[in-house]
């Protein structure tokens, strides 16, 4: 039997959150047509995820729609029992919710983390804001069938429900997930059913989803399916376990968007970050030596308390950057000679990173001409190409050469949004499990 079972009110819904499952290599089957369900056609599925169309109708049809399906597919087998709810709050929250609470049994708690970061969906504060706005004033507050007009999270699930309500907040999320999972068994034992968390980021997910794993509660998952899907890798191992994986970011470009991108990585999550000295590598080939060692023994030296780590170079800030007309002039060289010394200096970095470190199974590339440096360096044969993760950022494997199979996402450092570096280093670590 599926080891993950999530309810969701609309289809669109389902499938959304069963990509993000299939994208971590998890089997997802929809069900569509209930009447024509074989339990046994579920056996070899890992998540099944169930639309009951139940958003926009009376909230005891709701409940009783989500309280049979429940009761229909849940099992012993099962790790992870999501309710996928709306990113932007419609629909029947609390009903649902108690629907599931019933059928699952008392000792549940309901964890709610109502955020989909790269949709921008936060909650903080309590408050829901959408791309920066409280959602009351959102449109919203005007949808036809299932209007919003209050930002609240708790107050919406306080409406519907039957059960208290408590809140966790940004303050409690700094303490780490020991503190955390305290706050949750503390509002748990007080009678608490259902537990509102604040969110802004990819990384406040994985610590809630890490500090429900330390709490040992028994957990309903409700969510826009984010939150469900970093619960399921931890709790789900895939058939090739890989929770030591760790992802290398190497960023030569000097583009402002990259540096744009870069301090919005270094804000949402937690990563360590080393800073080429690029004049440094420019002085001679003893210092070039040295900045290159620096570097890489900046990185090994942490390299066991976290698993995003980031070498950039530092003339993505204005004062560090160097004239490298005047400076081919002045050495009488082209411009070309001068760039490919510092690319190259950036491919030696990832490579010692890499061979002395094992765990290295992805990297992030931003600048042409440093993932051309990076994969001669490798000496990989080329890329297999999967699939793009934004536009123009690509994710492949290298064919053949020192690390074959390695993980690679390549972006142009002029592209995308804020988040985009944090989109395609997301997108390595669903993909390494990390």
């Amino acid at each position: 039997m599926p080891k993950c079972i999530v309810i969701a009110d609309d289809l669109t819904g389902a499938n959304a959150t069963g990509v993000l499952l299939k994208k971590m290599n998890y089997s997802a089957y929809t069900v569509l047509n209930a009447e024509r369900l074989e339990l046994s056609m579920l056996e070899q599925c890992d998540c099944v995820l169930y639309p009951t169309d139940s958003r926009g109708i009376d909230q005891d049809l709701a409940y009783r729609r989500v309280s049979n399906v429940c009761n229909l597919l849940k099992n012993e087998d099962t790790k992870v029992y999501g309710k996928r709810i709306d990113s932007t709050l419609r629909g029947n929250l609390g009903a649902e919710v108690d629907a599931m609470l019933e059928s699952l049994g008392e000792d549940y708690v309901a964890i709610v983390v109502a955020c989909f970061p790269t949709s921008s969906r936060i909650v903080l504060g309590g408050y829901m804001l959408v791309e920066g706005l409280p959602l009351h004033k959102t449109d919203i507050a005007i949808d036809p069938k299932t209007p919003v007009n209050n930002p609240e999270v708790a107050e919406l699930f306080r409406k519907q429900s039957k059960y208290p309500i408590a809140s966790i907040l940004m303050k409690d999320l700094l303490h780490g997930k020991h503190y955390l999972a305290d706050c949750m068994k503390k509002l748990a034992e007080e009678g608490n059913r259902i537990i509102v968390v604040d969110c802004v980021s990819q990384e406040d997910i994985d610590l809630i989803a890490d500090a429900v794993e330390t709490s040992k509660l028994k957990v309903l998952a409700v969510d826009p399916g984010v939150f469900t899907a970093s619960l399921v890798r931890k709790r789900i191992p895939p058939t090739e376990k890989k929770e030591k994986n760790k992802v290398l970011a190497v960023v030569g470009s000097v583009n402002p968007h990259t540096r744009l991108q870069l301090e919005e990585l270094w804000l949402s999550q937690r990563c360590k970050n080393v800073f080429v000295e690029t004049k440094a590598l420019l002085e001679g080939e003893e210092q070039w030596e040295q900045e290159v060692q620096r570097v890489v023994d900046a990185i090994l030296k942490d390299v066991d308390k976290d698993r995003v780590f980031t070498v950039t170079g530092d003339g993505i800030y204005p004062e560090n950057r160097v004239d490298l007309g005047k400076l081919a002039e002045s050495r009488a060289c082209q411009i070309e000679e001068i760039s490919n010394k510092m690319n190259l200096a950036f491919a030696e970095i990832a490579h010692r990173i890499c061979e002395r470190e094992k765990s290295f199974k992805g990297i992030y590339s931003s600048g042409g001409d440093v993932t051309v440096s990076i994969c001669k360096r490798f000496q990989t044969a080329g890329l297999s190409l999967k699939e793009e993760v934004l536009p123009l950022a690509a994710h492949g494997e290298m064919l053949l050469g020192d690390f074959p199979g390695m993980h690679m996402v390549t972006k142009g450092g002029s592209q995308g949004g804020r988040d985009a570096i944090i989109r395609c280093i997301s997108f390595l670590k669903e993909k390494l499990f990390v």
